[in-house]
């Protein structure tokens, strides 16, 4: 028979702890996202190429990011880094490693969302006098983050999912925090409820915030 008392005193105690990691969570996932969108949208046009140094360069970094553990990939920037002499904080190593993941993975969202654009749109905008770059910008890509939003922000709840795995090497973030909380007290389970619930609603908050920036933004039907 079940014999465990919950002391959820503990907990609430603890809380604000709980709340700093969840910040912390929260910023390395923004800063994830946009720095892997400002190079997914390059490596996206690279792989469009289907040959030459760009193309391969971006392959294997998709290749790379996207086949191997994103566990590894921290690994690989903050102790493998550190072999060679590159030592980098580990919010550093965190935030660099779920950013290469995120460039991997929003790259091929994006190939996939230029595949759909139709190649007159890119002569129309040339032949208003656009040069390829202000093309991209201003016809291109707006319309390439309307196809892609739900893949986006299904990235999003990823990387926001994946900085868990900042604890390994002390980050203190969400899961960083709740360990660090419940190694004074021991309520092992208490506090990891609470983290996962935490994550829980974070993750609900996205994904309706998404749904109803799409209701706003993209249409009502």
């Amino acid at each position: 028979m079940l014999d465990y008392t919950f002391y959820w005193s503990v907990v609430w105690s603890k809380l604000p702890v709980l709340i700093d990691g969840m910040l912390l969570t929260l910023e390395t996932t923004a800063l994830s996202m946009v720095l892997g969108t400002c190079l997914a949208l390059p490596l996206a046009l690279m792989r469009r190429t289907k040959s030459g140094p760009a193309y391969q360069f971006a392959t294997v970094w998709v290749e790379l990011s996207r086949n191997t553990p994103a566990l590894f990939q921290i690994y690989m920037a903050y102790f493998g880094l550190g072999a060679i002499g590159i030592d980098i904080p580990s919010f550093a190593a965190l935030l660099t490693a779920i950013t290469f993941n995120n460039a991997g993975y929003l790259a091929e969202i994006f190939r996939g969302g230029l595949t759909s654009i139709a190649p007159t749109q890119m002569a129309a905008a040339r032949s208003l006098g656009m040069t390829p770059v202000k093309a991209y910008i201003n016809v291109i890509f707006p319309q390439v983050f309307v196809l892609v939003f739900f893949p986006y922000v299904n990235q999003l709840n990823w990387a926001l999912l994946n900085t868990s795995l900042g604890s390994i090497i002390g980050v203190a973030e969400l899961t960083g925090a709740t360990q660090a909380a419940q190694s004074e007290s021991f309520r092992t389970f208490e506090f990891f409820i609470v983290a996962a619930g935490i994550y829980y609603l974070v993750s609900k908050v996205v994904t309706m915030g998404a749904r109803l920036s799409a209701w706003c933004l993209l249409g009502r039907d």
